[in-house]
Parts: structure tokens; C-alpha cells; sequence
């Protein structure tokens, strides 16, 4: 039996194992198969994180949160969720490959994903020109045209921040009607760094080591653009990554994983949440770092309440061996 099953990982599952290890819980992250560290390991410069006056690489980052999290004893387990068993006092998480694990208290820190274009570039140029976090991404881009896609609220907030660096700002919307907001879309309309290709949607992108251009199709006249853009960044949307616990835990009308006011405790004693799974807004790293704070101090005092004692599953069993090797003397 653990104390601690962590899942996910990224800063807000890596900082729960931190601070869940150093209280001498014994966590285990079961971090992903293929997608350990979450979204930064496809970022490059990180310079909003504090510490790194110099910037860091987002991969860096995320090995450097890992390493101290198994330094103060977390267990890391390579391997994907394909159930989950959140009622009760013991919760049991099994796994594609490394079969069923059981402790006291989950934390959940899946993280979200966001929408992409379905481009084959977009995924040879992330990182590389093609992003989905303009206050992550917006500073490589100084006096360079770059192109937003997308026309909601986060869009209009993607383009009017990149204005601050970017000589030409293009939105690229599919429709000629904005889902955003008016008071967003007035203030990106007033912007004269910004301008407007509406019926319009993303065919392709240039380039192989970075952006070099873009092409554009007016889905109205069909005319096709070759926008000289070096950036693009696409806000279409956001998925929090719930699946496995929309049936089984309280959602939001946002979609994200519900929590009691600021702390991490969900509808469903025992189970913690953090990160961009329960963050519609901010989706930021050290956000999440935070968020994943507050849920390893929960699970924490959630232990301290129960009647058993804190016992990792590695000393019952250390202890369970003593005892059978133990010679009576009579």
C-alpha cells in the first residue's frame, strides 16, 4: 500500500513528488509513456521561470524537477494510466504495463493539450517557430511578422500580447465572424501592428529548420496567400486532459477537474488535483509548480487525519521479511 500515487508530470506532478517525498511519503508518478514532463519538453527557451535569470530549456527544466523529486525518494514509473478506482479509502491505479498500484491518496496532474492545426509541419516546426503559448514563446520574435490562428478570446489576448515585440501581427480565423469577446476584439481591432485574414484558414507552413512562410486559402474565393510570417501561433483551444476521470469525478462547465476553492481536494475524498487539469486561465509552469504545492500539502494533512498510520508499501514489506527470517531461540 503507498501513501502517494502522483499522475502525470510536468512542473505540477514534479512538484507534488517534491514536496510529497520530502515529508517522507514515498510518492510514486506514474509520468506517461511517451509525454514524461508534459508540454515544456516541446518548448524551447524558458525565460518567465523564476531562478533562471538566463532562461532555461523547457526539457532542462523538467529533467532538473525530476531529478530532485528522486532525490528525495520519489518513484518514477514509465508508464501509461488505463483505469483508474478513485471510491473508497484504498484507491487503485492501473497501468498499460506495470500492472496495478494502491495507496491512500491520488493526485491527478495530467495536464491539457492544446488543439493543433492537423498540419504535418506543425509538428516538425514546434519549437521552431510554430507555438501555442505567445507569453512562453512571444520574445524570440522581436520586430518579425508573425501570424495568430484563431479568433476567440485567447486568440485576440495571443496577438494583442505579441504586438509588444512583433513588427506585424496577423490573425488568421476560419470564420468571418470572432468568437472573442467585444471588449477583446475591439482592442485587437484598434491595434495598428494587427491585421485580419478572416475566412481563412492555414493549408501549410514553410520551412524545415525554423518558419519561413505560411499558406494561406480564402475559403470564400479560394485565393491562396504566401504570407511572409517567420512565427505562428495557434490558439484554437485548450483540452484539459480528463478522460479518465470524466465519469468518476465532478467537472466543470470549462471542462476542467472541479476543486474546493483554492485547495486541491476534488468531489472525491482522498483525491487531489493539479495543474492545467483543473486551470481554465492562467496554464502557466510556475502555476502549476504552485497548484502542485497545494496538492501534495493536502494529501498530506489528509493522511495526518486518518486513523492508520503513514506506512510506505516498501518498509511493510521490508518488514514482513525481518519476520520470516528471524531464527527463534528457545
Amino acid at each position: 500500500m503507498r501513501n502517494v500515487i502522483i499522475i502525470g508530470s510536468g512542473p505540477a506532478g514534479y512538484t507534488a513528488a517534491i514536496y510529497a517525498a520530502r515529508a517522507g511519503l514515498k510518492p510514486v508518478v506514474i509520468t506517461s509513456s511517451v509525454e514524461v514532463g508534459g508540454e515544456l519538453m516541446n518548448t524551447t527557451d524558458v525565460e518567465n521561470f523564476p531562478g533562471f535569470p538566463e532562461g532555461i530549456m523547457g526539457p532542462e527544466l523538467m529533467e532538473r524537477m525530476q531529478a530532485q523529486a528522486e532525490r528525495f525518494g520519489a518513484e518514477l514509473v514509465y508508464d501509461d494510466v488505463t483505469s483508474v478506482e478513485l471510491d473508497g479509502d484504498v484507491k487503485r491505479v492501473s497501468t498499460s504495463y506495470s500492472g496495478d498500484f494502491e495507496a491512500r491518496t491520488v493526485i491527478i496532474s495530467t495536464g491539457s493539450a492544446y488543439r493543433k492545426l492537423g498540419l504535418d509541419a506543425e509538428a516538425r516546426l514546434s519549437g521552431r517557430g510554430v507555438s501555442w503559448c505567445a507569453t512562453c514563446d512571444g520574445a524570440f520574435f522581436k520586430d518579425q511578422h508573425i501570424a495568430v490562428v484563431g479568433g476567440g478570446d485567447s486568440a485576440m489576448e495571443e496577438a494583442t500580447f505579441l504586438t509588444r515585440f512583433a513588427s506585424k501581427v496577423t490573425i488568421i480565423h476560419r470564420s468571418e465572424n470572432l468568437r472573442a469577446s467585444v471588449i477583446m476584439r475591439e482592442r485587437a481591432e484598434h491595434n495598428p501592428k494587427i491585421d485580419w485574414m478572416l475566412n481563412s484558414r492555414i493549408e501549410d507552413i514553410a520551412g524545415e529548420a525554423s518558419v519561413e512562410g505560411a499558406s494561406v486559402l480564402n475559403t470564400a474565393t479560394n485565393e491562396r496567400t504566401e504570407l511572409p510570417v517567420t512565427g505562428v501561433f495557434v490558439a484554437i483551444g485548450n483540452d484539459p486532459r480528463i478522460d479518465l476521470f470524466r465519469n468518476i469525478l465532478d467537472i466543470t462547465d470549462e471542462g476542467t477537474i472541479w476543486v474546493d476553492g483554492r485547495s486541491s481536494r476534488t468531489s472525491i475524498p482522498g483525491v487531489f488535483a493539479a495543474g492545467d487539469v483543473i486551470d481554465p486561465h492562467y496554464r502557466q509552469a510556475i502555476t502549476a509548480a504552485g497548484s502542485g504545492t497545494v496538492a501534495a500539502l493536502d494529501a498530506e494533512a489528509y493522511l495526518a487525519a486518518q486513523p492508520e498510520p503513514i506506512a510506505d508499501e516498501s518498509e511493510e514489506q521490508a518488514a514482513a521479511a525481518v519476520t520470516e527470517d528471524e531464527t527463534v531461540i528457545v
